[in-house]
């Protein structure tokens, strides 16, 4: 057999956890030498982060607490895509007003990166967001209460990436990818370019058994 050519088939699944924003399940998997392994993925219903420009070149950053790090981490505007039947551009534009208190005249698609592939399907579609306005950013709860926003020269936070002060993933890629795009060396997509990682597993479970709309309500 060539390789690259086998078909990992799964001959068989169990759901280990469900929790509101994720679940784990284990796959028995062929691998090339005909045997079976297991591999646990956790199920994630996918994201969207926004890199949000003003007129003077800088970006809306916000700085949250992350639990798993036990650290404030510098980020960018970001949300899950937990509402049943919200495509990711309106996600976006939700999750921009909620976290930053802006809307966008101009949106476009950035990159679509998969964080952590070896054991997570979670799949985040970075936008570009220009031509910004204020909203009114709505009560925040959790730990978004204690979620700071400030603004950042772009090349600022291309030097905080190197220096190791920004360390969020999604933060990192979205960064450089703005700065090419708006040095003129990038074209970005359109909001309407497929999201083909998008993850779907969890979703639909949720939907078939009629959580909604927000499917981290599981009652």
């Amino acid at each position: 057999m060539s390789a690259g050519t086998h078909e990992f088939t799964v001959t068989g699944t169990e759901l280990l956890l469900e929790s509101p924003i994720l679940g784990v399940r284990r796959d028995s998997v062929v691998m090339p030498e005909k045997t079976n392994a297991y591999r646990e993925v956790v199920e994630h219903f996918g994201a969207v982060a926004v890199v949000a420009v003003n007129d003077r070149g800088q970006l809306a950053m916000v700085r949250q607490y992350r639990h798993s790090v036990k650290s404030r981490l510098w980020e960018l505007p970001a949300g899950l895509l937990d509402m049943a039947g919200e495509s990711e551009l309106p996600g976006a534009q939700r999750e921009l007003a909620e976290e930053a208190g802006l809307a966008a005249g101009q949106w476009s698609v950035l990159v679509d990166m998969v964080t952590s592939p070896g054991f997570c399907d979670e799949a985040v579609r970075v936008f570009l967001a220009t031509d910004l306005t204020e909203v009114e950013r709505p009560p925040a709860e959790f730990e978004e209460a204690d979620m700071e926003l400030t603004w950042l020269d772009l090349a600022d936070a291309r030097r905080a990436i190197l220096e190791g002060r920004i360390v969020n993933s999604i933060a990192i890629a979205g960064i450089f990818a703005a700065s090419e795009v708006l040095a003129g060396r990038g074209v970005p997509r359109g909001t309407d370019a497929p999201f083909e990682y998008r993850p779907t597993g969890l979703a639909a479970r949720r939907r078939e058994a009629g959580v909604g709309p927000d499917m981290k309500k599981m009652g």
